[in-house]
């Protein structure tokens, strides 16, 4: 995640194009203990959004992260509800909650967004840690003094988010391969600023991928901090890619854990296929190994 939505451009070329809902129908709904999303990146390059959204809802998923409200009418027009709110309010990965010159501009942002979300539906808002150094002071900011700045924040805005019943989630990202420099990117890290603002509303952005390159022990992780956690994005790890037998986690088991627990969010596929590979037919196994 750039910006978070820049992120999702970096798909590779497919050797194969979905051009329309109907190759997914004869894939079976989804059923199981866990809700099932996507992201854009799923589907790979020169797919349409309304394609992609047929698609979708042809396989059963519950919600489309990251998703802008200029395209939520075409989501709802296909049964999806549009379940992460994109970059914004929450600020940018290098840019965002950790830096007190930020927190008036974000929280007015933040706020608007929280009533939008609301009146949309939609039950979650992205927000960010930001870098350690930054982007207009270059000074290097501690991570507790980060730590303390994200808490200022998300104290301002929780009673809104509490009221709205919008979970504001920040996202933990690797900063070993893909994020240089992004502060959260230990879960400690994380559980300690949810818990001090100690918010329903409040949550940790769990994304797999990012968890597996900077603390692995993915599933010790999530039983311990659950409650501190609102939403899960998967990727295979290493590349990123598929969730299949090519990467080193074992989804079905990471999915059967999270559901044992006994989580009622989302767990939202943000991977970029392959290439070579064909995109539906990774998504249906991505699905069908998340399934339990």
């Amino acid at each position: 995640m750039m910006c978070h939505m820049r992120r999702r451009d970096f798909l590779p070329t497919l050797g194969a194009t979905i051009a329309s809902a109907a190759l997914a129908q004869d894939a079976p709904k989804t059923t199981g203990k866990i809700r099932q999303g996507v992201t854009r990146g799923v589907f790979g390059r020169g797919v349409a959004l309304e394609d992609t959204c047929k698609i979708a809802a042809d396989l059963g998923m519950a919600g489309y992260d990251l998703i802008g409200p200029q395209d939520w009418p075409t989501l709802k027009k296909y049964g999806l509800k549009p379940t992460m709110y994109p970059p914004g309010p929450g600020g940018t990965i290098p840019d965002a909650l950790n830096r007190l010159d930020n927190h008036d501009r974000l929280e007015k942002l933040m706020h608007a967004a929280l009533d939008e979300a609301k009146a949309n539906g939609v039950p979650n808002i992205i927000c960010f840690s930001g870098n350690r150094l930054g982007v207009r002071d270059k000074r290097v900011m501690s991570d507790a003094e980060g730590a303390d700045n994200c808490v200022t924040f998300l104290n301002k805005v929780k009673a809104h988010a509490e009221d709205a019943g919008v979970t504001i989630c920040m996202e933990y990202l690797n900063s070993k391969v893909n994020h240089k420099d992004y502060m959260f990117d230990h879960i400690a890290w994380g559980v300690d600023v949810m818990k001090r603002v100690n918010s329903p509303r409040a949550k940790i952005l769990y994304d797999i991928y990012h968890a597996q390159i900077m603390d692995g022990d993915i599933v010790r992780n999530i039983r311990d901090h659950i409650q501190w956690i609102g939403h899960f994005h998967t990727g295979g790890n290493p590349g990123r890619h598929e969730l299949d037998e090519t990467q080193e986690l074992n989804y079905h088991f990471v999915a059967k854990a999270i559901a044992e627990t006994g989580y009622t969010g989302l767990l939202c596929h943000e991977y970029s296929p392959s290439q070579g590979r064909d995109a539906l037919a990774s998504l249906k196994q991505a699905i069908q190994i998340c399934t339990v």
